[in-house]
């Protein structure tokens, strides 16, 4: 089993005698090496693979991992196995544990659009960079485990005053409708943990071995909840890259692998530094430019993969020009080597910067595919659907309870909202709870209360069957009832009801699908749901041309890249520190890293800014590549080729031409 790895992986994949850290670097086969270790902890060392638990940080990863592990262990072997992200593990043990916290199993987790509802109505403000601002000092408190009332008595000025009084309230909030954030799935196990010591020896005894991925992007948080899982055994093998680390303003430390080796005094350190991705000669660019870092831990990729073209580094006139000739390469190189259109990427490090790169490939009929845009779960009508599922699993979830209420609209208005709102605020109870309160059938009109008796009744009788009853049965039930279908023909234009309607029904066979493969109920999909929704969107491959921020690209790899837009104040951003440039030329490392054959750098001598045009400076990065390993194009702003736009188009419709008569 262990024969196809190199031998330092498999020294990564054996070493039991303590706890470990496998620095890996990029596309050095880190998947490889965790799947192995899990197989041969199963194997040969005789543990059961329900007490070893992987951990990583999207579901996407989850399930390679998955699919990787259960290849080398046949049959039962793999039974009980925890694959999971750091977040579904918080929601597997507050689900267990949650009671010792007063939460009950089936709490909400409220995704961002709710939580930004819930502050929006706090602070009584649609201002979005206000709210912004508000949601991530809420969540940088909650990181650092500062209640309300600290981050009240250490708040350092005005505004931070209003927010912790806020943070008060929203907590209060969240108690009420039995409901986390995000946050709280990491937060509150830690708390639970130093609170009821008997329930962390509970998971210590399950999880007998912990491997964590990505080790470089976990927060305070998670790091909190790897040592007191981990405990004094310490068995563990962490898996990170410090120079891939690029998540510091999402609260990730890289200081957590340097506080390994201060917290566990018999670290093991294992470098994997054999790339199996790229040429040597991109690797040479990527380590020549990363040393001038501060270093922890030294590390040097190299390949076996041959010595491969020279980096390229293109001068554009402006931003127009940039795209017009990354694209027309795009296409020549297309067309002389057969390949794909999903073996290229663009990556940029800002997401404005991808609108005249979409405009031009649009132009040449390009199929592209941009990531972080809007996932599938973010759809208006995938989130009706699911407030009727979150209500069902929880009747205090007040977002929950007014959305599925009021879509499809059934007869109760913002009038009786109002007095259902307000004599819920007074009585503390729930919209759902306050509903069934005799004074309500005073407080509202004859009509007004059956409309109100009818919702709440429907949703009382789907949930005495929500835990037992097939999923699918009680699914289809549901969207007759509600008559979803007919209400999207009545609320929208025909053809764009019909895409809503595809969506409903392509998500209600997912769910379908995944609750018989997972043997759940429909309410255990929910909080499946919920997370799902927030790691990441439903994926689709197909043969399209790749537009990504270098943030979004991370763990991906194309056979041709294109970084564009490399220049001062851009890549690196303007307003970084000496901290941050280190972090910026890290994600410039990520993006060098993504390559496997052949990269093209390119930047402006000049960029509009409304009708104003400004003179751009190449990044000093650029600088700090190797002159040798690079290739130099176009030039600068006085001696850049003068080709015209309508040059340039005609060059580009031949070129496309060429191409539709090969394919």
């Amino acid at each position: 089993m262990l024969s196809k790895l190199n031998p330092v992986q498999r020294a990564a994949a054996t070493y039991l005698d303590g706890p470990l850290l496998v620095l890996a670097g990029a596309g050095s086969g880190k998947t490889r090496v965790i799947t192995h270790k899990i197989a041969y902890l199963v194997q040969e060392c005789g543990y059961e693979a329900r007490n070893v638990a992987a951990i990583t940080f999207t579901n996407k990863a989850a399930t390679e991992m998955r699919e990787r592990v259960g290849s080398l262990l046949q049959g039962k072997q793999a039974k009980g196995l925890v694959v999971s992200t750091f977040h579904s593990l918080g929601m597997n043990i507050l689900r267990a544990e949650g009671g010792l916290l007063g939460y009950k199993p089936k709490f909400s987790i409220l995704d961002s659009s709710d939580v930004w509802k819930i502050l929006s109505e706090l602070t009584n403000s649609g201002d979005k960079q206000e709210l912004r601002d508000l949601q991530t000092q809420l969540s940088n408190w909650k990181s650092a485990f500062i209640a309300p009332h600290e981050a009240l008595e250490n708040v350092k000025s005005e505004e931070e005053k209003v927010h912790a009084r806020i943070y008060g309230r929203y907590q209060e909030t969240l108690r009420a409708y039995q409901a986390v954030d995000f946050d709280d799935l990491i937060h509150l196990p830690v708390e639970l943990f130093k609170q009821h010591p008997e329930a962390l020896s509970r998971w210590q005894q399950k999880l007998r071995y912990l491997l964590i991925d990505e080790y470089q992007d976990t927060n305070d948080c998670q790091y909190k909840l790897t040592k007191l899982l981990a405990g004094k055994r310490a068995a563990f093998t962490a898996v990170g890259d410090d120079d891939q680390a690029i998540y510091a303003w999402r609260g990730a430390s890289i200081e957590n692998l340097h506080n390994l080796r201060n917290d566990f005094g018999n670290l093991k350190v294992i470098k994997l530094e054999q790339n199996y991705r790229s040429s040597q000669r991109i690797l040479t660019v990527a380590n020549h430019l990363i040393n001038h870092n501060t270093k922890v831990f030294e590390k040097k990729l190299w390949s076996e993969h041959g010595i491969g073209d020279t980096v390229r580094i293109y001068a554009a006139k402006d931003d127009e020009h940039e795209a017009e000739s990354v694209v027309m390469k795009l296409l020549a190189h297309k067309f002389e080597h057969r390949t794909r259109y999903s073996d290229y990427a663009i990556l940029y490090r800002s997401n404005y910067l991808s609108r005249v790169f979409e405009e031009q490939l649009r132009a040449q009929r390009i199929p592209y595919t941009v990531s972080g845009g809007t996932s599938f779960f973010d759809k208006a009508e995938i989130k009706d659907i699911v407030s009727y599922l979150r209500l069902l699993a929880n009747t205090d979830d007040d977002p929950a309870f007014v959305r599925a209420i009021t879509t499809p609209k059934r007869g109760v208005g913002n009038a009786t909202l109002e007095k259902l709102g307000s004599y819920a605020g007074i009585r503390h109870l729930s919209l759902f709870a306050a509903a069934f309160e005799h004074k309500m059938e005073e407080l509202l009109s004859p009509q007004q209360y059956q409309d109100l008796m009818m919702f709440c009744n429907f949703i009382n009788r789907l949930q005495e069957r929500a835990d037992k009853d097939p999923c699918a049965e009680l699914l289809d039930e549901l969207l007759r009832a509600i008559n979803y279908e007919a209400w999207l023909y009545d609320s929208h234009e025909s053809r764009q009801a019909e895409g809503k309607w595809k969506n409903v029904q392509d998500f209600i066979a997912w769910i379908k699908r995944k609750a018989e493969a997972d043997e759940k109920s429909l309410l255990d999909m929910v909080q499946t749901i919920a997370l799902i929704n927030m790691l990441e969107g439903k994926e689709q491959e197909i043969d399209a041309v790749s537009l990504s921020t270098l943030h979004a690209a991370k763990g991906l790899e194309y056979p041709h890249v294109f970084i564009i837009g490399v220049e001062e104040d851009i890549l690196p951003f303007r307003e970084s520190d000496e901290k941050g440039i280190e972090e910026e030329r890290r994600l410039m490392y990520v993006g060098i890293t993504r390559a496997e054959r052949s990269l093209q750098i390119s930047y402006c001598n000049r960029r509009r800014r409304g009708k104003d045009w400004y003179a751009c400076e190449p990044s000093r990065f650029l600088d700090e590549m190797p002159e040798r390993e690079l290739t130099y194009a176009g030039g600068h702003a006085e001696a850049v080729s003068t080709v015209t736009k309508s040059e340039g188009m005609d060059k580009l419709a031949r070129l496309k031409a060429m191409l539709n008569k090969t394919e």
